[in-house]
């Protein structure tokens, strides 16, 4: 068998650097092969090595093939070849510290994951303890109120979950449901044990018998499933986010018995984008990467505004009728105009039943609603939640039941109006 001709670069040991740095994103969850690697060597070869930011995007265009690559991408890509300390920086990350004694840092996105993939594999030295280590005071630890790891993973944001806990996560979304209550109609249907008299019916079955009454038919009102909405933003800020809601979506419209009629599934950043038929495949990474591959603005800006325009002027009569309930994820922060989205949020909650929006930011206890495109969107919505964990998520499970939980919305208004 003969192979096409591989021309290495000068010095052979960056083809090993590249090699190794290869095996850690494929760790990370890339499709890093050997493929790639080939290409990676050869465009290395062509393009230099003597700039940095050419070498970065020479690397970033053979081993990322979708957006959301690029966050692992950046943070494995500063880990390896940008700092010299990587190693005891990410085993810093990894070693589990007292609350108090390290000073607390705020994990980047995908950083918690760039650094398992980096010491995958590299065993971890034990310190050395002095002789007398054991001799001294014995401490008992009570840990009876110690979360289970599912009740831990539950609490953890999205952003900073690693490969393993990001599988278990979508194990556990896999699982959730997102049952709601039938909706009472107008239109009446005859039942046994209807709360009103059937007359008609009534007098209809006398006529048949001569006129004799031998017994009142009675009806009651007929019920109804709504349908589901859900606009999910998909701009850089909301991308952890945005893959676990929509795999939340995935697993309600596969979900049998859940009680909707439809479910309905769109995607923003720059454009709208109607995702709607690729959440109905029975695999959730197929029906994401499928709907990654029509949504070309993903990681992109944010334009709510515009795209709830579109919405509103193309979707709104399609998917809005008999009482929907929208899901609207997104952070708030617009570039557009606060008046444009003020009144595009204003016809969409009028088209619909419920608008129930779920912020990511809430996550943060100091929140408060300061950025324009929030205050232009809070008072048209019924319910404001957050939508950082697997906890969230549940949350929004019991929102949708109760059509008259406002969640955090009672709270931000008053210090709207306050502020």
């Amino acid at each position: 068998m003969e192979y096409a001709p591989l021309e290495l670069p000068d010095n052979p040991q960056l083809t090993t650097n590249i090699t190794h740095f290869a095996r850690a994103l494929r760790v990370a969850g890339l499709p890093a092969g050997t493929g790639r690697v080939a290409d990676a060597v050869r465009a290395v070869a062509a393009a230099g090595f003597s700039d940095r930011a050419d070498f970065y995007y020479t690397l970033r265009a053979c081993f990322t093939a979708r957006p959301e690559h690029r966050a692992i991408f950046d943070q494995v890509f500063r880990l390896y070849w940008r700092d010299p300390r990587y190693l005891e920086h990410m085993m810093s990350m990894l070693t589990p510290a007292v609350r108090g004694v390290a000073e607390e840092r705020q994990t980047k996105a995908g950083e918690k994951r760039a650094a398992e993939a980096l010491l995958h594999g590299v065993a971890r030295d034990v310190p050395d303890l002095p002789e007398d280590a054991g001799e001294g005071t014995e401490i008992e630890v009570d840990a009876t109120l110690t979360m289970s790891r599912e009740e831990k993973l539950k609490t953890l944001d999205f952003e900073q979950m690693s490969v393993a806990e990001m599988a278990e996560a979508k194990r556990l979304i896999a699982q959730m449901t997102l049952s709601v209550p039938p909706l009472l109609s107008r239109r009446m249907q005859a039942s046994a044990h209807g709360a009103r008299p059937d007359w008609r019916r009534t007098m209809r079955s006398a006529m048949a018998r001569g006129g004799d009454v031998l017994d009142f038919a009675r009806k009651d009102r007929k019920t109804r499933w709504p349908s589901l909405v859900a606009i999910c933003d998909i701009s850089g800020s909301m991308s952890s986010y945005s893959r676990a809601v929509l795999q939340f979506l995935h697993a309600v419209a596969n979900h049998n018995g859940a009680g909707w009629a439809e479910v309905h599934a769109f995607t923003f950043g720059t454009r709208l984008t109607n995702i709607t038929r690729h959440m109905g495949a029975r695999d959730v990474d197929a029906a994401l990467a499928a709907a990654g591959a029509e949504a070309q603005d993903w990681e992109g800006g944010t334009r709510i505004g515009a795209c709830l325009e579109a919405f509103n002027r193309d979707w709104s009569r399609r998917v809005l009728g008999q009482g929907a309930v929208v899901l609207l994820i997104t952070d708030g922060l617009d570039r557009d105009e606060p008046e444009r989205l003020e009144a595009a949020m204003e016809r969409l909650a009028l088209s619909s039943r419920r608008v129930i929006w779920i912020n990511p930011l809430l996550r943060w206890d100091g929140f408060a609603p300061k950025a324009a495109g929030i205050r232009a969107m809070l008072p048209h919505v019924s319910s404001f939640r957050a939508g950082h964990n697997i906890a969230a998520l549940e949350g929004l499970a019991s929102a949708v039941a109760r059509p008259d939980d406002p969640g955090e919305k009672t709270r931000l208004m008053a210090a709207l109006r306050a502020g």
